[in-house]
């Protein structure tokens, strides 16, 4: 009776583990809006993607061995190298673009996408099923980010919105085909070693911005403060590979639909620690739409 009860616990619990893993994603990749506001003050987007991925890099080094493909079969080099491609190299591209022409609060409103693209492409590309809480869940998810931009305070204007809006719909669609590449590639790679390989590419992908930061230190080291280089090394160890990491291994576990939904907490967690970290002003419109998007959320993973 005993053994039974252990069992069926861990049939339970099992599905909790690439649910708080990617939960944990989430929540560095919305701390890392925090710290990109402050490291973006002295360094370029180049320059502080390329520190950390470089970061990132020397981080998982010491495991390369253990990363190497041992399943590829032949032909696997073109997913592969679509999937690096759509990210990090694309995605960071287009929107760290779009970020200086489109407003912040544009931006939110079409990450928003990201969750009905992945659950479109997953029915055509993966045909997975999506069930009606989960869709009524992805609505209400959208909604609640599209309010919580919508509520967000413009502290600027848009150089050209309609350019910086375009480019942040091609990195959601790039966001979205490396969703569905993961999950393809997952059933025969280890989710690290995917990492390993999203982590190389885009260091070699944004290496001109190192060629700015070694002009900093020659010219400006003054620069790289001790918080400056404590976010780098953040952005670059947490960020860009931990958070890689645990999201590649969630989509592994649980259907891409499912999975995409939990991206609409990104600015959620970035507001809140905007709110925390640097004091930004949250009001209780953005509290009823970051609530909505929990909501969303919690719906479409509830059985």
């Amino acid at each position: 009776m005993l053994k039974t009860h252990n069992s069926n616990s861990e049939v339970k619990s099992k599905p909790l583990l690439p649910i708080f893993a990617i939960l944990g994603a989430v929540l560095l990749w919305g701390s890392s809006f925090s710290a990109m506001r402050v490291v973006l003050r002295d360094l370029s987007p180049f320059e502080v993607m390329s520190c950390r991925l470089i970061v990132a890099l020397i981080c998982i080094l010491p495991f390369v061995k253990r990363l190497i493909p041992k399943d590829y079969q032949k032909g696997d080099w073109k997913i592969l190298i679509l999937m690096v491609l759509f990210q990090p190299c694309l995605y960071f591209l287009f929107e760290s673009r779009a970020l200086q022409l489109t407003t912040s609060s544009q931006a939110g409103i079409i990450s928003a996408c990201v969750p009905l693209m992945v659950a479109f492409a997953a029915w055509i590309f993966l045909s997975e099923s999506i069930s009606s809480k989960t869709i009524i869940g992805l609505v209400l998810s959208i909604v609640g980010v599209i309010l919580l931009t919508m509520f967000q305070s413009t502290t600027g204007t848009a150089s050209n919105p309609v350019l910086g809006n375009i480019l942040e719909f091609g990195a959601m669609v790039c966001a979205t085909f490396n969703i569905i590449l993961i999950k393809k590639l997952s059933d025969r790679y280890n989710t690290w070693t995917l990492t390993a390989m999203q982590v190389f590419a885009g260091a070699l992908f944004f290496i001109p911005g190192s060629v700015g930061v070694i002009h900093q230190l020659k010219s400006n080291p003054s620069v790289f403060t001790f918080q400056t280089i404590a976010l780098l090394l953040f952005l670059g160890s947490f960020v860009s590979l931990a958070a890689f990491g645990l999201y590649n291994y969630g989509i592994s576990k649980i259907p891409a639909s499912k999975a995409g939904i939990f991206i609409n907490l990104i600015p959620v967690t970035a507001v809140l620690l905007g709110w925390i970290v640097l004091n930004e002003v949250l009001n209780t419109k953005q509290c009823i739409a970051a609530c909505i998007v929990i909501l969303g959320v919690f719906l479409s993973n509830n059985k």
